[in-house]
This record gives structure tokens, sequence and C-alpha cells, in this order.
């Protein structure tokens, strides 16, 4: 089935839907734009149905996959907009400034970030903050580009502690999981909360007791089943988007808040440590 005509397939292919089945269609078809920024929870619990009904609805339309009926619904719906009216196509031609462009970038990761800020709660946060000091060990986790913000929150809190780890290899990622005890707290950061390595690697954690922390878009998702606590990113990030710096400024203003917090509350053993570590590389520069 051809990406473009993923919206047709559903009308085309309705009649051999079962019953639960028919009610995810009608609700893709009445509410397409909104479905693209759904967890596959959100959409299984929107359509009162199971994630693996969700999935098979998915793969009877040609999709390997939830994520990947995303980006084709996504192309369906590009390959729409294309098709406007010749007056539509000429007023969007007109090319926009550099100014204009720079703005709305500002403007777009200032709306991540506020929207960040909005569904963070002062508890929960004081509460995984409490986890973090408690912690013998602590680890970030991420694939893709949630791994570029992993590495980042470890780069950022060695400087302060000597219990801070990030483990790259989605492999290493689980057999480290596997050796965790109920003493170790890991973060583990994805957008979608539905990569199949960091739901793994929960599932793993749950098994032996350590606690996790999830840094993800969607409160209802296959990762925070998992989770002891659930800090929120507020960004909405399209199939065809992956990677967006309005993602990434989202999980690292929510590492920035960590650090900062943990550093005020632990002062006198944070700023000592910061001081050492900053001598420790003072000579590498000019």
């Amino acid at each position: 089935m051809q990406a473009t005509g993923l919206l047709l397939d559903i009308q085309i292919l309705y009649n051999k839907f079962t019953k639960t089945e028919k009610k995810i269609a009608d609700y893709v078809l009445k509410n397409t734009n909104q479905v693209l920024f759904m967890s596959i929870t959100e959409l299984a619990d929107a359509c009162q149905a199971a994630e693996a009904t969700v999935f098979r609805f998915c793969r009877s339309l040609g999709a390997k996959g939830y994520q990947e009926f995303k980006m084709k619904l996504s192309l369906c719906l590009a390959a729409e907009d294309t098709e406007q009216s010749e007056a539509q196509k000429s007023a969007q031609a007109e090319t926009p400034s550099l100014q204009s462009e720079m703005s709305r970038i500002l403007e777009s990761h200032i709306s991540a970030l506020r929207e960040t800020h909005s569904l963070l709660d002062q508890n929960n946060v004081d509460k995984i903050l409490e986890m973090m000091e408690k912690a013998k060990r602590i680890y970030f986790f991420g694939i893709g580009d949630s791994l570029l913000t992993a590495m980042e929150a470890r780069n950022k809190f060695l400087r302060i502690m000597d219990k801070v780890s990030c483990v790259d290899d989605p492999h290493m990622q689980a057999m480290t999981a596997s050796m965790a005890t109920p003493d170790d707290l890991y973060f583990i950061i994805s957008f979608s909360g539905a990569t199949k390595d960091t739901v793994y690697v929960a599932d793993i954690l749950k098994e032996v007791g350590a606690k996790m922390v999830a840094i993800t878009r969607f409160a209802k998702s296959p990762l925070t089943t998992y989770a002891d606590g659930v800090l929120l990113c507020g960004c909405n990030e399209g199939p065809l988007e992956g990677g967006s710096m309005g993602a990434k400024l989202s999980q690292l203003y929510i590492i920035d808040i960590l650090f900062c917090e943990y550093y005020r509350r632990n002062y006198a053993v944070s700023a000592e440590n910061n001081r050492r570590t900053s001598k420790a590389v003072v000579e590498k520069l000019y």
C-alpha cells in the first residue's frame, strides 16, 4: 500500500476490520491530526482498545508498527497538502524572510520551554530529587537523539557527584539494568516512550526492583507504565520531525532544573566537587 493513500486504504479495508479495529479506524479518520501526536497507549485508551489491537490495526495497513503507521499518516497528510488549489499554492509560495524565520523558530522553542514548565509538578520534581539523593548509583539512558540528552545529563552531573553514569549501547544498557539493585536510580529519556529498546530495559529494571524515572512527552505510553516517576517535556514532534531541537531543549530544561536544585540542596558537597572537577581540567585550557 502506498503511504500517500493511507486514509483511503483505511476506508477500503474498513469492512475487513474487527469491531474494535473499526473503532480505531473511525477515530483516526475523525482525528487525523491529533493522532500524529498521540502515543499508542493514548490512542488505545481513546478507542477503548488494547495496545495489541492498535498494533494489529497498524500491521493490517502495511506498517511494521505504530511509529511507522504515524509516519505514513504524516506523509499522507503532506501529500494532501500539495493538492491545494492554485490560489492557495501561490499564497504559500512566498518565501519567508530570514528575520521572520528566525522569529518563528525562536517562538517555537520558547513555546516548548513554557509548556514544559507548565507540565512540571513541584511535588513530583521534589520526589525525584529525593530519589536522586538516596540513590547509590544514577544512570542516564537513551536511544538515538535522546541518547544525546542522556550524555549531556551525565556530563553535567559528573561535575558535582561521582555516582552518575551513561551507557550508550542498547545491549550494554540491558546488561547494566540486569545487574541493578533497589538502591540504583535510572533515568530513561524517550520522547515517544515507545522505543522498544528503552521499554525492554524498563521491564528489566522493574523485575530487579530498581527505580526508574521516565523523561518523555506522553503521560501514557509503554514506558511510563514501568516508571516510578515521570517528567513530561512540552513539545509536539511529528513523525517526520524526529530529533527536533524543541524536543531536545525541553529535555535539557528538565535536566537543568534537576541539576540546579540538587546543587542547591547539597550545596557544600556539590560546590567542593565542582571545584575539584573544574581544577582537574583547568590546565587543559589555554
